[in-house]
């Protein structure tokens, strides 16, 4: 049941959204109003609802001027030039003995409408009456400083002018809810100061009415419409838009809501701050009046002088909480420029980045890691939001509200009711976030705020509301408001972080290409000097042995003791002259892919290495491997050098355990070898695939440090990824990776 009605409510509210209030094809009845074609003059419609006007009835062709005296005629002057606009013109005061009109006319579409509205016979064209009133205003306006006490004074001083029952002040928030934030009243009407009214009270295209249209008028409550005839423009064939016809009629539901208020006639002013309905003065009778035209036009003036006094006051408080905002931005910049990675320089001042935002709890995700800082959600529910606004795409999120948007967000409400976030990385799940705790609030509204829908010819409409009692509502699951200056800081704190960001990638772009520079030319100059260096060593061992062999008789034990130091020491260097040559021609040789059967590879490779240590005992736990494509040397020298070190740290284990391991996935092809042997500190684990780096003394371990440089370089130039897993005393395994394009 709850459901179905919901339902109805939605159709309901879509209905009355989509009400054509600026055709209503009526006005209201103290006056008349003509359409008329700007080509010939000729009256296309026309509602007549002043009796005193029936005489401008016209018949099946007539022009305006023609059923006028001709004393009329001077209002209708120049009238193509002041209506090349849509704005109204007042074009002046018509007076037939006992009867006066005043005459307005606009633009609507193609057509011209031309209204004669009834006034009151000392209804004078000029302010002398209350003048003094607006000249009090003025000077009283200059002395406040706050929004509060504009308003305040504004509803004073409309009510003292228009002399009705009541004057409100009524401000619009984000969500077009409604809130009186000033009155001025007598005992007639009952005192709405500080109730709110929701937002389906003023559906969207009457917002959008009240901001092009600053005033409007409503004499009588139970006014019965003068309807325009014909009801549709013969030139068109449409109705005509009457938007800023100032006696067009309004919506029948609007009118029952004025009777159950108990007011029977309101003028409303429209204050407009930067192209944008900031609020409404709204102004109440008890009985039937029709406000003056200069009285009505005073009152507008006052309601622009305040529309541009909220403005002035809303600049300027803005611009002095982004000054307070940008002074914690400056720190914050320089915090991270001064660290080593601006992440850091966040996190140390966590303080200020709250205090940008005004923020209870803020939490820094980037680089896999969650830093927290105030009071903030677990880290599981922090990187559930990150996974949440992942999926958002937004740049800067926003909301005082988060279980209203994201599922399950009540489970911590008290720390994160209210979410600000900006995303600081493109391509990874990087965010800044900062938290504001749920804050209990009541909420008086003007009337129970939820409009039940009633079924009219099977169709549902919104029932306006017959009570405007106080009516209290505990708002929950709710934060503080984020403030326009606090969005902004945080957007602009992204931007300069993007900035940093892309200037460090520029900066590593540069040190990059210096050093593919160096490192090629350090190749060329190892390739020069380990091809140079290699006969020499050949022939300090040649001829060492030579000496050996021919003249060892001749020399004493200490001689021949210096001797074998000079071969074995000029072997150690032809060997590394050797590995120095082979990861230059790596890095130099182009790939040459073929399909390699790993199975019998990995076989050879095995053979070749354990042809001298039948002594060692090994237990070979070798899986089936996947054949590849990739270079045949190259992927052979990697399996060489892995598994010749890992005979050579398990040597002293009886047996030796060696496995070699292989595993596919839709995105690579993994192999593994692992042994039982002395392991290594996986502190040390970065300096591993470096050249010339050891993690064991040369007295221990034979070998040059250069064989698992080689590794990584071949793996690299494939497309793939090379890491290690070990611990002290417990056996080491080596990972290497190939794309699944390298798949056979």
């Amino acid at each position: 049941m709850p459901e179905i009605t919901a339902a109805l409510l939605d159709l309901a509210e879509d209905a009355c959204a989509r009400e054509p209030i600026r055709v209503p094809g009526a006005i209201q009845p103290h006056g008349a109003l003509f359409v008329i074609d700007p080509a010939t003059g000729r009256i296309l419609q026309a509602a007549i609802g002043d009796e005193t006007l029936a005489h401008l009835r016209p018949p099946d062709v007539q022009r305006l001027p023609d059923l006028l005296p001709p004393e009329f005629g001077h209002l209708f002057n120049n009238l193509p030039e002041r209506l090349k606009s849509d704005l109204p013109v007042y074009l002046g005061h018509a007076g037939i003995s006992p009867y006066h009109h005043h005459v307005h006319a606009h633009r609507s579409g193609d057509a011209w409408i031309v209204e004669f509205e009834a006034a009151h016979n000392d209804d004078g064209a000029d302010f002398s009456a209350i003048y003094p009133n607006i000249r009090e205003f003025i000077d009283a306006l200059e002395g406040f400083v706050t929004i509060e006490q504009c308003t305040a004074l504004t509803a004073r001083h409309v009510r003292r002018i228009a002399k009705l029952d009541r004057v409100m002040v009524y401000r619009f928030d984000k969500d077009w809810n409604g809130e009186v934030v000033a009155e001025d009243r007598n005992e007639r009407l009952p005192s709405y100061l500080g109730l709110r009214f929701p937002a389906s009270d003023l559906p969207p295209q009457a917002r959008e009415l009240y901001r092009r249209n600053r005033l409007r008028l409503i004499v009588d409550a139970n006014y019965k419409p003068a309807l325009l005839e014909p009801e549709l423009n013969p030139l068109t064939g449409e109705p005509v838009d009457l938007g800023f016809a100032t006696l067009r009629s309004v919506s029948p539901v609007h009118l029952q809501y004025m009777r159950n208020m108990g007011t029977m006639a309101s003028m409303s002013i429209s204050l407009v701050v930067d192209g944008r309905l900031w609020g409404l003065v709204s102004c109440h009778n008890s009985s039937p009046v029709n406000v003056p035209y200069h009285v009505r036009t005073a009152c507008d003036f006052i309601g622009q002088i305040l529309s541009m006094q909220i403005d002035a006051r809303e600049t300027t408080r803005m611009a002095e909480r982004r000054n307070g905002l940008r002074k914690i931005q400056t720190r914050l910049l320089a915090s991270m420029a001064a660290a080593d990675h601006f992440i850091l320089g966040l996190i140390e001042n966590a303080s200020d980045l709250m205090a940008l935002t005004n923020a209870t709890g803020v939490a820094v995700v980037a680089a896999g890691s969650c830093t927290l800082r105030g009071v903030t959600p677990a880290e599981d529910d922090v990187m559930r939001i990150v996974a949440w606004l992942a999926r958002s795409g937004c740049d800067v999120l926003h909301t005082h509200h988060l279980a209203d948007q994201m599922p399950q967000a009540d489970s911590f409400k008290n720390e994160a009711s209210g979410l600000l976030a900006i995303s600081i990385s493109q391509i990874h799940e990087s965010f800044v976030l900062w938290f504001r705790r749920e804050v209990i609030h009541t909420v008086e509204w003007g009337g129970e705020p939820r409009k039940q829908p009633v079924m009219v010819d099977g169709a549902p409409k919104l029932n306006p509301r017959a009570s405007f009692n106080s009516w209290q509502e505990t708002v929950r699951l709710t934060s503080e408001p984020w403030h326009r200056a606090e969005i902004d800081a945080a957007a602009d704190l992204r931007t300069a972080i993007v900035d940093i960001v892309l200037r460090k990638a520029e900066e590593l772009a540069v040190l990059s290409e210096r050093l593919m520079r160096t490192n090629k030319e350090l190749e060329a100059f190892s390739y020069s000097v380990s091809h140079d260096l290699r006969a020499p060593f050949r022939h300090i061992v040649g001829y060492a042995q030579l000496l050996k062999k021919y003249e060892g008789e001749k020399l004493s034990d200490r001689g021949l003791r210096y001797l074998a130091t000079i071969i074995e020491s000029a072997l150690s260097a032809g060997t590394l002259v050797d590995d120095l040559l082979s990861f230059s021609q790596i890095g130099r040789t182009a790939l040459t892919p073929v399909t390699v059967d790993m199975n019998v590879l990995v076989r050879e490779v095995i053979a070749s290495l354990t042809v001298e240590q039948d002594a060692h005992k090994v237990d070979w736990r070798i899986e089936e491997l996947t054949s590849i494509r990739a270079d045949p040397v190259m992927i052979r020298l990697v399996m060489q050098n892995l598994i010749e070190n890992a005979l050579k740290f398990s040597r002293q284990r009886e047996p030796a355990v060696i496995e070699i391991g292989c595993r596919k996935s839709p995105e690579e092809i993994q192999f593994s070898v692992g042994d039982n042997g002395v392991g290594f500190d996986m502190a040390y684990v970065g300096k591993l695939f470096g050249v010339f780096q050891r993690l064991h003394r040369v007295e221990e371990f034979e070998g040059t440090g250069i064989g698992l440089a080689n590794v990584k370089r071949i793996v690299d130039r494939h497309g793939g990824r090379i890491w290690a897993e070990s611990a002290p005393g417990e056996g080491a395994t080596f990972f290497f990776t190939l794309p699944a394009s390298c798949a056979a």
